[in-house]
């Protein structure tokens, strides 16, 4: 049986000029990570990260901990653009609460199926199941595969996983906590999900959504 740990990354630079830059805060939850991993003895037997800058800034500052620095790339794990969805160049650095309302919005007329000038949800879940295959390929052997990615990814396979299609992917994806653990199960039964959105590595005073 194998494994599949898709990994949220770090806290990004969320109300700056470029959101794809981890904070420093992020980067120290990625290696609280690596730290808890190198604590339990885990080591995965392959890695892969999203193409964002953010993704491979996780990815690195986990695998140091574990001296492992070696990763694949695969955009297929890439997070949707919810800037362009929510209509704005940046996110903004006052009146959060009013940028999720916008962004929830927008993301429910997506998942609707609405025209877009971005990518579309359906092109957005075609890609990433294709890119969770790929890695399911890879843990079925029996291996433990780490997956450094973003909540939109990490919502949309939990929601499959749970209800069979993408009607779980708003409420799941709201929760996910920065460098969280969701963990998936590869046996001869099928890909299971067995836990969701670890975060017990990261100190209670620590812990971000964005």
């Amino acid at each position: 049986m194998g494994a599949l740990h898709l990994i949220r990354h770090g806290q990004a630079s969320f109300g700056s000029d470029d959101y794809d830059q981890l904070s420093e805060r992020g980067t120290r939850q990625g290696s609280w990570l690596g730290m808890a991993w190198e604590a339990s003895g885990f080591r995965p037997d392959w890695s892969v990260a999203g193409s964002m800058k953010r993704h491979a800034q996780t990815a690195v500052a986990a695998l140091d901990a574990i001296d492992g620095d070696l990763y694949d790339v695969d955009a297929g794990w890439n997070e949707y653009d919810h800037l362009a969805l929510a209509g704005m160049d940046v996110t903004p650095t006052t009146d959060l609460r009013a940028f999720q309302q916008q962004l929830d919005a927008a993301l429910g007329a997506w998942v609707s199926g609405a025209p877009s000038s971005v990518e579309t949800f359906a092109e957005f879940s075609e890609r990433v199941l294709r890119a969770l295959d790929a890695a399911v390929a890879e843990a079925g052997t029996g291996r433990r595969v780490a997956v450094f990615t973003s909540g939109g990814p990490i919502a949309l396979v939990a929601s499959h996983l749970l209800a069979g299609d993408s009607s779980l992917f708003i409420t799941l994806n709201r929760v996910l906590v920065n460098a969280s653990v969701t963990t998936l199960i590869v046996g001869r039964g099928g890909t299971r999900l067995l836990t969701y959105n670890e975060h017990g590595h990261v100190p209670a005073d620590q812990v971000t959504f964005r």
